[in-house]
């Protein structure tokens, strides 16, 4: 594994600190729809822990959308909001400056509302879900991590969760294999 290369840029360094810790305003918020889709409806302006505040807003608005659709025209929905975020974190990555500021939750939303359609309608499945997704976009296992290196764009931000949504699904079809 190569090692991070190291700058000594302290402007650069500094800048990017910044960025990363600065959330954006609600007025970012409202300035452009694509702001609003990518930043979770507001769940990610959050300054701690935005990517579990948008994984939570996905948790809490998901029985919304269960109840409204049936599941082939909630996976319908799935993939036309994944598509609209690579456009919409595109956009919003641009006005930021940073292609995945923490404020750009999306990207946890749309994977972990397919992993609830995929996992048992219980509290402690739907649990356990949380937090190996958590856990997956986290720690990002191949091919999640190139993704987030190497596709700085709306699509590999999407898709960097998406492997994360994968990999718990895996682990949850072990889970209820062995159980």
């Amino acid at each position: 594994m190569p090692l991070p290369s190291i700058t000594t840029d302290t402007s650069t360094l500094a800048e990017a600190a910044k960025s990363k810790s600065r959330a954006p305003s609600f007025r970012f918020l409202l300035a452009h729809p694509a702001h609003f889709i990518a930043c979770g409806c507001g769940s990610g302006l959050t300054r701690w822990a935005p990517g579990t505040f948008g994984t939570l807003f996905a948790w809490f608005t998901f029985s919304y959308l269960q109840q409204n659709f049936k599941d082939f025209e909630l996976l319908t929905l799935l993939t036309a909001a994944y598509v609209l975020g690579i456009w919409a974190i595109n956009v919003t990555g641009k006005s930021i400056g940073d292609p995945d500021h923490g404020s750009i939750v999306w990207d946890e939303i749309v994977p972990f509302w397919l992993i609830l359609l995929m996992t048992p309608d219980n509290f402690l499945w739907q649990l356990t879900a949380f937090s190996l997704f958590r856990y997956f976009d986290i720690t990002k296992p191949q091919p999640a991590r190139y993704f987030d290196e190497h596709v700085k764009n709306g699509f590999g931000v999407m898709a960097d969760d998406l492997v994360a949504a994968a990999y718990t699904l895996f682990v949850l079809a072990l889970l209820k294999f062995v159980l």
